[in-house]
């Protein structure tokens, strides 16, 4: 089975209203072993197959997206954050619920989007794998006065890398000076992450 979605792989309205019942609690079930909040506002969580074929559905869902056009469209945009051997994917979000907090932390914020690391390791042994932007979303970024609230990184893994993630510790590292926050994956998560990278 290939890494990427198809459009085989998404279902079409009807048949996707068939099977999210069953489909969505499976997917919050997933995303939680997934998910890392670092600090107060800041969330990754670290995508893989079944979690951008959830947002794609869904995205069809709200939108109407009926035509096979309009769902390559959106292959094209999510498949690329799809965590692989070689590549670990992840969805920052940017956690602000009110307008004076986004005019408060969004500016301050500018270029964190740069500034995520995962350390594998610890002590003398830490190995520090620096994120890198998608290069579809990096153009999207047109103000450099400050960053927006939801950015798609990765980071390139090799295999020995893969066995360092899942013997731990493993943290993010976020090493922007207004956000100097950090933290570290449980066992579930490394494992969760780990199975897409084999």
């Amino acid at each position: 089975m290939s890494v990427e979605l198809t459009l085989d792989d998404i279902a079409d309205l009807r048949a996707y209203e068939r099977e999210r019942d069953e489909f969505h609690p499976y997917i919050i079930a997933l995303k939680k072993k997934r998910r890392i909040h670092v600090g107060t506002i800041m969330t990754l969580l670290f995508e893989n197959r079944h979690t951008i074929r959830f947002q794609i559905q869904e995205m069809a869902r709200v939108e109407k997206i009926v035509t096979d056009e309009g769902i390559d469209t959106e292959l094209r945009t999510y498949n690329p954050l799809i965590s692989r051997p070689g590549k670990l994917g992840a969805t920052v979000f940017i956690e602000l619920i009110s307008e004076e907090q986004l005019r408060e932390w969004l500016p301050k914020l500018a270029g964190v989007e740069r500034s995520l690391e995962l350390h594998l390791g610890d002590g003398d042994d830490v190995e520090i794998l620096r994120g890198h932007l998608d290069a579809d979303h990096e153009r999207t970024l047109s103000r450099e006065e400050m960053t927006a609230s939801v950015h798609y990184l990765w980071w390139p893994v090799t295999a020995a890398q893969v066995d360092k993630f899942e013997a731990g510790p493993v943290k993010v590292v976020c090493t922007h000076p207004a956000y100097l926050e950090e933290a570290v994956l449980t066992d579930e998560n490394r494992a969760s992450i780990a199975s897409d990278l084999r």
